[in-house]
């Protein structure tokens, strides 16, 4: 008697055919025969049961009719009853639609989806954007010079000498692509890959152009102008559309990822979008209380100096750090006090101090 066809899938007979396309994978996964462990007889069981139980036709005559192709025949008088498999057996002829996703990279080939061959758009660039600390946080412009791919001027592109035009490939009749049937143990399987003669592009050029030889497109330096928004943070990256290397032939250019680099600044360094600083002040003022000028990104700012004021303390001027990179307002800026002691003293001031120490101060 013939295996079940659910019992082979391992799937309940109410089973969806969600359920059905999964345990279908796990299973084919599992016996393929180009893996280690793999079995094709049994390979070739689980494909014919999902074959029938995926078509709701095939599915609703093998649950009327049982577990043979006989059984269907007699009864439904149809000789195709099952169609795909001619006389109730397996024909070895298998709709690779489903397989192609699976086990594609394995053959060689996509199975029986049809995927275009063309170059769809030239390649994406990664280069580094250094910038200055401030420009970081206010955003601006910077001017970069790229080496890459860019479109050819002299055949726009195309490839083809001037006053001439690419002309459609004779052998794949401009689809870019050819059909062929190879031999596997599953039987004749039937792929779509590039065409050999143009090889892919569904065009070939007869008089190909002078300068870039065909191409399209030549390597030239290029001076690009980048807007930098502000808050932007080193590693962050910043997306030009269209100006990475030129396609082929005129096909689209890719993108430019451009990483930011932020040059270090002598006065002030950065954590989030809050800006940190040391701020050197004199003894007395951290002693007895007061103002000072601290620099900020925005010019110099009076910061009040509280009474008793120790060395390492951190007090907060808000709102003058980076300007928030999604979203509106700013960082704070963190401001680390030192204090300035004096190192040669006047006769007058070390008896002033002595005094002081006097007083446990």
């Amino acid at each position: 008697m013939a295996a079940d066809y659910y019992e082979l899938l391992g799937v309940a007979r109410g089973a969806s055919q969600d359920e059905i396309k999964k345990a279908f994978r796990t299973k084919a996964h599992q016996h393929h025969p180009d893996k280690a462990g793999g079995d094709s007889d049994k390979f070739k069981a689980i494909n014919e049961a999902y074959q029938v139980l995926s078509d709701p036709q095939k599915r609703q005559q093998y649950d009327q009719y049982g577990q043979t192709f006989d059984q269907a025949r007699r009864q439904g008088g149809n000789a195709g009853g099952f169609g795909g498999f001619p006389g109730g057996g397996y024909s070895g002829n298998v709709d690779f639609g489903d397989l192609g996703d699976i086990f594609g990279d394995m053959f060689g080939f996509g199975g029986g989806r049809r995927q275009s061959a063309r170059q769809s758009r030239g390649r994406d660039i990664a280069a580094s954007l250094p910038i200055d600390f401030r420009t970081a946080a206010f955003g601006g412009e910077q001017t970069l010079q790229l080496n890459h791919a860019v479109v050819c001027q002299r055949c726009q592109g195309s490839g083809a000498e001037q006053g001439s035009a690419p002309v459609t490939c004779a052998t794949c009749h401009g689809s870019g692509q050819v059909q062929r049937v190879q031999q596997t143990i599953l039987g004749a399987m039937q792929s779509i890959g590039a065409c050999p003669t143009c090889h892919g592009e569904g065009t070939t050029i007869q008089n190909p152009c002078g300068r870039c030889r065909g191409e399209g497109r030549i390597e030239q330096r290029e001076s690009l102008t980048v807007k930098i928004p502000a808050g932007i943070a080193a590693g962050q990256k910043i997306k030009l559309s269209g100006k990475g290397e030129a396609g082929r032939r005129g096909t689209p250019a890719g993108d430019l990822f451009l990483e930011v680099e932020v040059k270090p600044d002598p006065t002030f360094e950065r954590a989030d979008d809050d800006v940190l600083v040391t701020a050197t002040i004199p003894l007395t003022v951290a002693s007895l209380g007061g103002v000072v000028d601290v620099m900020t990104l925005d010019g110099n700012v009076g910061l009040k100096i509280p009474a008793g004021t120790p060395a390492g303390k951190v007090l907060v001027i808000k709102g003058r750090g980076i300007p928030h990179l999604r979203g509106r307002g700013r960082g704070d800026q963190r401001v680390t006090i030192d204090l300035d002691v004096p190192k040669h003293l006047s006769a007058k001031a070390k008896k002033l101090l002595k005094e002081l120490q006097a007083e446990g101060i």
